[in-house]
This record gives C-alpha cells, sequence and structure tokens, in this order.
C-alpha cells in the first residue's frame, strides 16, 4: 500500500481487500437465500454447490486481480477504495498472526476434493 497517501494497517487493508473483492460479489446471493429447513445447522453438510463455489472463487480472483492492477496503474485510486471498504470492514474481528509456512496446505492440495477444481 502506498503509506504515504493512506496509513492503514496491513489488517486494515486485508479487511478492506476481502470486502472488495469477496464481500460484494456473489456469495451475497448465496447467503441472502432461504435457509434449508432439513439441514440447518448440521456441520458437514455443504450449502454451496460446485457452480456456486467456482462462481464466488472467479469472481473474488476477477476483483483482486482489478485492484492489483489499479495498484499499480493509479495508486491513489487503489488508496481511495481501500480506505472505502476498510470503513465497511472497521467492526470486524482483527486477522489472526499464523506461521508464514502455514500456506503450505493449500499448495500440497490436504483441503481439496479429489477432482474438484475451480
Amino acid at each position: 500500500m502506498h503509506r504515504n497517501t493512506l496509513k492503514l494497517t496491513l489488517a486494515d487493508e486485508a479487511k478492506a481487500l476481502v470486502v472488495l473483492a469477496f464481500r460484494n460479489g456473489p456469495i451475497e446471493n448465496v447467503h441472502a437465500g432461504r435457509r434449508c429447513p432439513t439441514c440447518d445447522g448440521q456441520a458437514g453438510i455443504s450449502r454451496i454447490t460446485d457452480a456456486e463455489m467456482k462462481a464466488i472463487m472467479k469472481n473474488a480472483v476477477d476483483r483482486v486481480y482489478e485492484l492489483l492492477c489499479l495498484r499499480e496503474e493509479n495508486p491513489k485510486e487503489y488508496d481511495y477504495r481501500i480506505m472505502r471498504g476498510s470503513l465497511y470492514a472497521a467492526s470486524w474481528d482483527e486477522p489472526e498472526e499464523f506461521p508464514r509456512t502455514s500456506f503450505g496446505y493449500m499448495l500440497e492440495g490436504e483441503t481439496r476434493r479429489k477432482g474438484n477444481s475451480i
């Protein structure tokens, strides 16, 4: 982030990126839907279809890409959008600290179902 024009922490920036790239996307359609009366609250029951998950993740990637391009091409506009997103997320919990090696699980495929792709 361009700290000379915007004084936010990395946690603020992370939450703003989630607002801009994820929260205000297709996940809202899933979230706004009716709850399943049969499976509501049951652990282990999938409530998001593969097609919905693909749309959610595709949108998030597209928005993050857009924001990263904006950061390079128009830093002031990027800072403005991050500032606006951080206002929306101001009451959210702070991110937890994880060891920098914690991303390895995604690369090793431990959390992915066999044959599933985004």
